[in-house]
């Protein structure tokens, strides 16, 4: 018999692990309310010619593709196989698993333009699928917390989604954290200034390795793609200075003038420093580029900064990413929370509630057959109530219906036997402080409801 096992960069999660997982969507849900974003949902796979050609060439290869149904292959021809796999790949493949939910964004935007009012502010939680290595913190199948803002160029946004940032971290009790950011025009001017004019995508590429790849080889990648080899030294020296928020925009001001990028940075610093009440991780990072294409101005990347680990959160602005799909000149921005890295980060760091609220508020345990019968009664009673409650399926020994009780963290456990049938009360017992008390079953639906 063949053992079984999972993909490699998938997962399984238990009830506690998803009790936690679902404590973090739960804060972060709460504050995309609170700002005033919508939840949408979109399919897990899309058209390959919705999701290729937004993420970069290095991101199309990491797209899942899902092969046609049916006998695919009788459709292709021996000359179409030769041809390679750039051609004969559509011929076998159609649809692909989605690799964020920015670009879907895009595209359902486009859709249901007319239904929707703009500015439109959209939170999207959902899982995303990319063919990549797995490793510490990178898998295969991962949720994605989005909250964009769409139908607007308002430089508040950025501001506004630095905060968000601050209050989901601050109610998770995360606070080792730096939010890094940059600007794609700054990128595009560096690029520009090094020679590799033309090239700007494949220069924020190399640029993004940086914290993958010593800085030798990034060097001789920014060469190979036309940057002048004295420019690159004194870039990468530019990126490597620890300085001020201050003095670094002084000095890239210094290197190329005070472009539109500079003045939108030394805006959003500013309006971020008026909130004199809170303290916020941001700190200017030159080297910061994000590897996907579409991102056109400010840009994000949240790293936690006493665990090793990627990017938790990343994100920017987006100023015609729904040009490719027909809606010209349609400017957005939005941030991704990783829940997964997220989940990890705050695993290591002991950051979750020592225990959650069971999911069950009641569970009926019987001495036999004729007990568990008058249970299945009062169980009926209680769902009526509202109250989230269940009864051991099985005629047992109380102990062992107890120890189940224990396990599984219900608050409180009520016992029927027939002196309880008889009666008419009913041991209700608090598993939390051992404190036993004997109610009628409408007088301990009074009590559940208002321990709710």
């Amino acid at each position: 018999m063949q053992k079984p096992s999972l993909p490699k960069g998938t997962r399984d999660f238990g009830p506690e692990k998803t009790q936690k997982r679902d404590y973090i969507i739960s804060k972060i849900k709460e504050n995309f309310i609170k700002y005033g974003f919508q939840g949408i949902e979109t399919p897990t796979m899309e058209n390959l010619s919705v999701l290729t050609g937004k993420y970069g060439e290095e991101g199309d290869q990491l797209l899942f593709k899902i092969l046609n149904s049916g006998d695919f292959l009788s459709k292709t021809k021996q000359e179409d196989f030769e041809a390679g796999s750039k051609a004969f790949l559509p011929k076998i493949a159609e649809k692909g698993l989605r690799y964020d939910l920015t670009v879907p964004f895009a595209r359902f935007v486009v859709m249901n333009q007319n239904e929707l009012a703009f500015p439109f502010k959209r939170f999207q939680i959902q899982p995303v699928w990319r063919a990549d290595r797995p490793q510490k913190g990178r898998y295969r199948e991962f949720y994605q917390c989005d909250a964009d803002i769409i139908g607007t160029q308002s430089k508040w946004n950025e501001v506004e989604l630095t905060i968000l940032i601050h209050d989901v971290f601050q109610d998770l009790n995360l606070k080792d954290y730096v939010v890094k950011i940059n600007h794609r025009e700054i990128l595009f001017d560096l690029a520009a200034w090094t020679g590799a004019k033309g090239k700007e995508i494949p220069f924020c590429a190399t640029i993004d390795k940086l914290d993958k790849l010593p800085q030798e080889k990034v060097s001789e990648e920014l060469q190979g793609i036309g940057c002048d080899d004295t420019k690159v030294e004194e870039l990468l020296s530019l990126l490597n200075k620890t300085e001020e928020n201050e003095q670094k925009l002084a000095s890239i001001q210094q290197l190329l003038g005070e472009t539109n990028a500079v003045q939108e940075l030394n805006r959003f610093l500013e309006r971020l420093n008026s909130f004199t009440d809170r303290t916020f991780h941001v700190e200017l990072d030159w080297s910061l580029a994000r590897g996907l294409s579409y991102y056109t101005g400010m840009i994000y990347e949240v790293k936690p900064t006493s665990v090793s680990m990627g990017s938790i959160s990343g994100g920017g602005r987006y100023d015609d990413l729904t040009g490719v799909f027909g809606l010209k000149a349609v400017s957005g921005i939005g941030i991704s929370f990783g829940l997964d890295r997220i989940y990890d980060v705050m695993t290591e760091l002991d950051l979750f509630p020592e225990s959650f609220p069971s999911s069950m508020q009641v569970l009926i345990t019987h001495f036999d057959e004729s007990s568990f019968l008058h249970g299945t009664q009062m169980l009926a009673k209680l769902r009526v109530a509202g109250i989230a409650s269940d009864i051991y399926p099985d005629v047992s020994k109380l102990k062992k219906q107890v120890t189940y009780a224990n396990k599984i963290g219900v608050p409180f456990v009520i016992t029927i036997g027939s002196s309880e049938i008889e009666s008419g009360q009913y041991s209700l017992k608090d598993m939390t402080s051992g404190e036993q008390t004997s109610l009628t079953l409408s007088a301990m639906i009074d009590k559940l409801q208002s321990l709710a």
